[in-house]
């Protein structure tokens, strides 16, 4: 696993035999009547490795406190998920719960049949999760899903590399002038890039999307519209946002195409993803700390969250309100906390990412995360569109341009916004 931890005796236990309102539309709560079997539910998800085995036995503790439902998992991987979505939706072979990459939902949403789950779900459980993740999943006024794991980006550096060039450890810039001051320390003392950018669309465009929307919310930008029906970047924060990753890169901090040097120990520091923290614990590569992205001084804290999202499909009203039961309680502070610590991801309830039980396994467990579980306050969710996909690389790809010294801050924006309201216009 990705972190070892200790949970007192019996808790999934516990938790797991508290049933919702929901199980009333079952046929009881003990065990399966008389010639009856249980009711079966099935799940879709691409995690492996510890993620899947941590679901799994969190599956395995709902099945025995639910005779009356059996919950099977499997695995689909991520390059096949939505294709084979789409082909299930087809032949109406649809699984009873989805849980796939947010920014997917929007695009499930259009196959069809996604249950509201503010009709399902308790509603204190949906006002504890974390308000960037609920509004992600609320598509045409109904929530069509809810967030089981959370990430977002943070500034993580390279502790060695800080004190080769005289700077404090312990110290990390808060500001973006002092991040571009640090990057020019530690490529001046070391000759090694001070932060890495991801400067390149790619086949995608989200790694440079992604990345710059942190940057374009800390000015007070937004990306797209209210409705997402035209963008909303190309305005002075937007241009302040793309001419602070110009003025890194052209001050040689920052080098052009050159993302990856951090992760290798070449580089001084990278806004990084909270996974990265669980990828390195066990044998880090060199020491490396995580501080909160650093903003600018007339600016506000954000991040991006990343992260899965269930969505139930309504199959039927019986398996429906099972499905309805097990998200509910996966979604409870018990497994909400069970899964954060076996997983390393952050928790999506608010009461457990500011709770005392949690934050005090963190800090005496891996304090790295704290940063990371802090920004959940200030965390953004990208727009909820099915276009989101044509969106990112068409942004991303007239971004580049200036980064690559084409073109100018705002010819790069005026023909990045004409080429997403191009996207949003065709549909």
């Amino acid at each position: 696993m990705l972190f070892s931890t200790a949970h007192p005796a019996g808790r999934l236990v516990a938790a797991a035999a508290v049933g919702s309102a929901f199980m009333l539309a079952l046929a009881g709560c003990s065990s399966p009547s008389e010639g009856t079997s249980p009711t079966e539910v099935t799940i879709w998800h691409y995690w492996d490795g510890t993620n899947a085995d941590t679901f799994d036995a969190m599956v395995a503790e709902y099945n025995d406190a639910h005779p009356d439902v059996k919950i099977s998992a499997s695995n689909v991987p991520n390059a096949d998920f939505l294709t084979k979505l789409r082909a299930s939706a087809t032949s109406r072979t649809l699984p009873d719960i989805a849980i796939g990459d947010l920014i997917w939902v929007p695009q499930i949403e259009q196959m069809g049949g996604l249950a509201d789950l503010s009709k399902t779900l308790p509603s204190a459980t949906l006002a504890d999760i974390n308000p960037a993740l609920t509004s992600f999943g609320n598509i045409g006024g109904a929530q069509v899903s809810v967030p089981v794991s959370a990430n977002n980006l943070a500034y993580m550096y390279n502790k060695t590399l800080f004190t080769e060039a005289g700077l404090d450890p312990e110290d990390p810039p808060t500001t973006w002038d002092d991040l571009l001051s640090t990057g020019r320390t530690i490529l001046e003392k070391t000759g090694k890039p001070g932060y890495d950018l991801f400067t390149q669309a790619g086949d995608s465009g989200e790694g440079l999307t992604w990345n710059f929307q942190v940057n374009l919310w800390q000015t007070g930008g937004e990306f797209l519209n209210d409705d997402n029906s035209a963008a909303a970047f190309n305005t002075p924060e937007g241009a302040e946002a793309l001419q602070f990753w110009v003025d890194l890169i052209d001050s040689g901090v920052s080098p052009y195409a050159k993302w990856g040097e951090f992760e290798k120990g070449q580089g001084g520091s990278a806004q990084e993803g909270s996974w990265m923290v669980g990828i390195w614990a066990a044998d880090p590569p060199f020491e490396f700390g995580v501080a909160r992205a650093p903003y600018p001084t007339d600016g506000h804290a954000a991040t991006n969250l990343g992260g899965e999202q269930a969505m139930i499909f309504d199959n039927s009203d019986k398996e429906a309100a099972a499905a309805s039961d097990f998200l509910a309680w996966f979604l409870e502070p018990d497994q909400v906390t069970a899964w954060s610590e076996k997983t390393g991801m952050l928790p999506v309830l608010s009461s457990v990412a500011t709770g005392t039980d949690y934050l005090d396994w963190v800090d005496s467990t891996e304090p790295r995360l704290r940063p990371f579980v802090e920004q959940m306050a200030d965390a953004h969710a990208r727009p909820n569109t099915p276009l989101y996909p044509q969106i990112s690389l068409a942004f991303a790809t007239e971004i580049e341009k200036a980064l690559a010294g084409e073109a100018s801050v705002s010819e790069a924006l005026d023909k990045a916004e004409a080429a997403v309201n191009a996207v949003i216009d065709k549909g």
